[in-house]
């Protein structure tokens, strides 16, 4: 009974330690023009399965054409997550026009 609870906190352990960082990118059009960005959060439950409010880039573009758009779950982002014990898991959602 003991290993069986030492394997299972070891695989636990192995599973939220090697989490990491991630960047998505993309270009719509020709990509940024001005240099013009604008940040917003995204906000997830359970480990980013239930989405509670998410960014629309489309509509952070605004006018433009032309504009990249970034999602990044950065180090703050992890922190929070890894305080809250996953229940809690946010990303960045940034656009540069």
């Amino acid at each position: 009974m003991k290993k069986t609870l030492l394997n299972l906190a070891l695989i636990i352990g192995l599973g939220i330690s090697m989490t990491s960082c991630f960047t998505q990118s993309y270009n719509v059009g020709s990509g940024p023009k001005t240099g013009v960005t604008v940040k917003e959060k995204n906000h997830y439950v359970v480990y980013g399965l239930a989405p509670i409010k998410t960014a629309d880039p489309t509509k952070m573009a605004g006018d433009a054409k032309d504009y990249q758009v970034t999602t990044t779950h950065s180090f703050i982002d992890g922190l929070l997550n890894f305080l809250t014990g996953g229940l809690y898991t946010p990303t960045t959602t940034t656009v540069k026009k």
